[in-house]
């Protein structure tokens, strides 16, 4: 997406449009154009919400985990996924004081990145 004012919101505003709620959201800093990772409960009415608002769009499964809000936790996961060889090519989360973290990363092999944190 174009880096300048207004896409972000037009985004926001045509999956909002078509009642699909956002759950997580990277849009890092980026020069010109850059990629904007949005996790939806309703693909499906976001596939054609984009569609309709002709916005280029790509999908990914990504890994979504929740982790104790206490420092510490997120070498933990990631530690144990390099002990298994698995790559994570991004990842961002949020939480609050009161609340269990979320993490949501991209790795190769979803299923295996689940199998090594259970």
């Amino acid at each position: 997406m174009a880096n300048k004012p207004g896409t972000l919101a037009k985004l926001c505003s045509v999956l909002g449009n078509a009642a699909v709620n956002i759950i997580a959201i990277s849009a890092p800093e980026a020069k010109g154009r850059g990629r904007v990772g949005v996790m939806v409960v309703d693909l499906k009415g976001a596939r054609a919400a984009l569609k309709e608002a002709k916005i280029r769009f790509s999908e990914e499964e990504v890994l979504d985990v929740e982790l104790d809000n206490r420092p510490g936790a997120f070498a933990e996961l990631t530690g144990k996924l390099a002990l298994a060889k698995i790559n994570v090519r991004f990842a961002y989360a949020t939480t609050s004081a009161f609340a269990r973290a979320r993490v949501v990363m991209g790795v190769p092999d979803v299923e295996k990145a689940l199998a090594v944190l259970r």
